[in-house]
């Protein structure tokens, strides 16, 4: 990034989906926590906006990451999205993200070390939680990217609030929905053939949730199987485009699981990914 070499890949992107993976990544650390996760939208109806997806749900990630790790149990961290205009007299609006958590806090005097690179703000905390003090600096810079501007506000003992700004234009939007609507192809496609079929082959609870919830957010069919052999008949009876394949579970494992399913020759070049 300090090379600039670091070009964005802007493209129409769904917020929803956007929140909904980013929030997923969190799920199972808040829930290991008992942290209430929440979603919020405010003000007006939010479009698909062109942004660079993969960089922007880094920035997501951390700072989630950061409010759940550093908010007791029992606490709550909610993410808002929201979309204002400028001024009535411009078509300018602006894309905010608010990360806001019922944490530990920041002293006001420490807010402004807090993204610079390297840095963790109480060196008590160094011992505690592990990091390198890089993240916030690398939000910082893949927002500045975007054209827009990442704050802070917190209170000791009671929470922060971190907020990214992005620029966008009303001419965006509408042209990102007229693409959306009619694809450069002229084909129609169905909904099921914009929606590839996973087979999920998982007995862990916290694992199933996390998964299922990021490959539906990003717009998958998920099917479930929780041992070797549930794998094998719902990939004989679906025939998915990818397996997902948990090594140890109960009964027949992975390992043998994959082997009979390669038995059948409409299996035998399929993508199957061990984890």
């Amino acid at each position: 990034i300090e090379a600039g070499a670091l070009s964005l890949e802007r493209a129409p992107t769904r917020l929803g989906s956007l929140c909904r993976s980013s929030l997923a990544f969190v799920k199972q650390l808040a829930h290991q926590k008992r942290i209430q996760l929440t979603e919020q939208r405010t003000g007006d109806s939010i479009p698909d906006l062109m942004l660079d997806e993969l960089r922007i749900r880094q920035v997501l990630i951390n700072l989630l990451n950061n409010a759940v790790k550093f908010t007791p149990e029992g606490g709550h961290v909610t993410l808002t999205i929201s979309l204002t205009k400028s001024t009535a007299a411009t078509d300018e609006y602006w894309l905010k993200f608010t990360v806001e958590d019922t944490g530990i806090g920041i002293e006001a005097n420490q807010l402004n070390r807090l993204f610079q690179p390297f840095v963790q703000v109480d060196t008590a905390l160094n011992r505690q939680y592990i990091g390198t003090g890089l993240g916030l600096a690398l939000v910082k810079r893949i927002v500045e990217l975007h054209g827009g501007e990442v704050s802070a506000t917190s209170q000791l003992d009671v929470g922060s609030c971190f907020t990214v700004e992005l620029p966008c234009t009303s001419g965006d939007s509408q042209s990102m929905a007229l693409e959306t609507q009619h694809p450069s192809s002229g084909e129609s496609q169905s909904p099921q053939a914009a929606k590839p079929l996973i087979l999920l082959a998982e007995d862990n609870e916290d694992n199933i949730d996390v998964i299922q919830g990021y490959l539906a957010a990003k717009g998958y069919q998920v099917i479930l199987a929780k041992n070797g052999q549930e794998a094998i008949a719902l990939a004989q009876a679906q025939t998915p485009d990818l397996i997902l394949m948990d090594i140890q579970m109960p009964g027949m494992d992975g390992i043998e699981a994959m082997t009979k399913i390669r038995l059948d020759e409409t299996f035998q070049y399929a993508p199957i990914n061990a984890m």
